[in-house]
């Protein structure tokens, strides 16, 4: 069976690979299209879409390749929403879907899932209660899978940036259920890795200089199964398994926070676009476009590597690395400006104090 897996797992980098160009010619065809504007960093006509690629692989390789290690039931229940989701990606890449639009499409998904997959929050361990949601469940599972959707969406904004870091989340995520959590059962891994393996194949195409983008069609369709994974760990949640999938998506997830912090205080919109997201700000500093990918990829893989501590912390060594993480976190975005560039409160109170500390030992 582990070869099975094994073997399966390299024909789906194959299959994407070779259906990738297939998805370039479509686009073209269909008019999913990326035209060069002020908000866009492609200087030429680019292909979207290409998200149908991994889609089309990864599901060959659940459906038929992999599907003796799969519960039928499940499998169909999920797919479900995997197909509303796919489409409405399509739609928004060949039409532009306006954000309330987008959202439909991902609560439906989220909705089919939940009703059909049963995939769902149901209670909440704390470290002295137990907290069943009851009708909240429903809430709160739409909301998570709304949130983390979107947050991969909004992160898709360079050449091989939304794949690489979810090929990094995924494999993270994909560990800890295997090792740590012991999510559901070995299935959930190997469905993990068979989207990690669609990922790869795409990315050689996607990486600068890209051949076709992503698309919203791959990036709403990689956050939707990101956040569908994750809910096997939270069926049951903890503080542990709570916090773990949040610092694996730190990427996204920080861009995403700050971007509407920062619509917020502009009083504007929080759907309104910008040109100050994570990765421009690291362009404006003066990184390339390579090397700002590369370094948001080293970010991504710190938040991995701090994910993994949580499950061999204590309590109180995990609520003490959360403090780290937030104030490092804090510091580096107001460092490179993601907020804005005068909007930086702990540095400056940082500077204050400092000041305050010298001036009283020089007296």
């Amino acid at each position: 069976m582990k070869f099975e897996i094994i073997v399966s797992i390299f024909a789906t980098i194959l299959i994407s690979a070779i259906l990738t160009p297939f998805i370039r010619i479509l686009s073209f065809r269909v008019g999913a299209v990326d035209k060069p504007n002020k908000r866009r960093v492609n200087k030429i006509s680019m292909p979207t879409m290409g998200g149908l690629a991994i889609f089309l692989a990864y599901t060959f390789s659940t459906m038929f390749l992999l599907r003796s290690q799969m519960p039928t039931r499940f499998l169909w229940g999920i797919f479900g929403g995997e197909v509303i989701i796919i489409l409405t990606g399509i739609i928004d890449d060949i039409f532009e879907l306006k954000p309330r639009q987008k959202v439909i499409g991902i609560s439906l998904a989220a909705l089919w899932v939940y009703f059909f997959a049963g995939i769902r929050m149901t209670t909440i361990s704390l470290p002295f209660a137990m907290i069943h949601l009851g009708w909240l469940s429903l809430p709160i599972t739409l909301l998570w899978i709304l949130a983390i959707t979107n947050a991969v969406n909004l992160i898709d904004g360079l050449d091989g940036l939304a794949t690489g870091v979810a090929i990094i989340a995924l494999t993270t995520m994909g560990i800890t259920g295997i090792f740590f959590l012991n999510v559901g059962n070995t299935f959930v891994a190997v469905m993990i890795f068979s989207l990690v393996a669609a990922c790869l194949g795409f990315l050689p195409y996607n990486f600068f200089p890209a051949r076709i983008y992503l698309g919203d069609t791959g990036s709403l369709f990689i956050g939707f199964m990101i956040s569908v994974f994750s809910l096997f760990g939270l069926k049951n949640a903890t503080f542990i398994t709570v916090i773990m999938p949040v610092i694996i998506l730190g990427v996204p997830i920080t861009d995403t926070v700050f971007a509407i912090f920062r619509r917020l205080l502009n009083r504007v919109s929080i759907s309104t676009a910008d040109k100050h997201h994570l990765h421009h700000q690291l362009i404006q500093i003066g990184l390339t476009h390579r090397q700002s990918v590369l370094v948001i990829y080293g970010i991504a893989s710190i938040f991995s590597l701090i994910a993994l501590l949580y499950p061999i912390s204590t309590i109180w060594g995990s609520l003490l690395l959360t403090v780290a993480v937030l104030v490092g976190l804090e510091l580096f975005v107001e460092t490179i400006g993601l907020v804005g560039k005068d909007r930086k409160p702990f540095l400056n109170a940082i500077k204050r104090l400092v000041k305050g500390t010298t001036s009283k030992s020089n007296k």
